[in-house]
């Protein structure tokens, strides 16, 4: 794929960025990131532009290893689902055979 040029801003500054990914979608990300940092400045009070970014890129973190958990458990609990679901369908299967 093409990479692309998007310009982007971020709490206040302006990347141009380089990428393959569609430019809404790349927007979608630097508007995310954006939107974490400033959340973190009127929280915390924080005005270094490395503090901010420290702290959001820890809650970033923090909501992607939490997410990522709960869809492994998710992943993990459908899988016994379907397994014991394959059992029942075995076993209905033995029963009509015997009938």
């Amino acid at each position: 794929m093409v990479k692309r040029r998007v310009e982007v801003e971020i709490f206040g500054q302006r990347y141009p960025l380089r990428s393959d990914a569609p430019e809404r979608y790349v927007r979608e990300v630097a508007g995310f990131v954006d939107q974490k940092m400033r959340e973190v400045a009127e929280r915390t009070g924080a005005v270094s532009t490395l503090q901010v970014a420290i702290l959001a890129a820890l809650h970033i973190a923090e909501e992607y290893i939490r997410d990522r958990r709960n869809s492994e458990e998710m992943r993990k609990r459908l899988r016994e689902r379907v397994e014991r679901l394959e059992e029942f369908i075995a076993l209905e299967r033995i029963d009509q055979k015997t009938l």
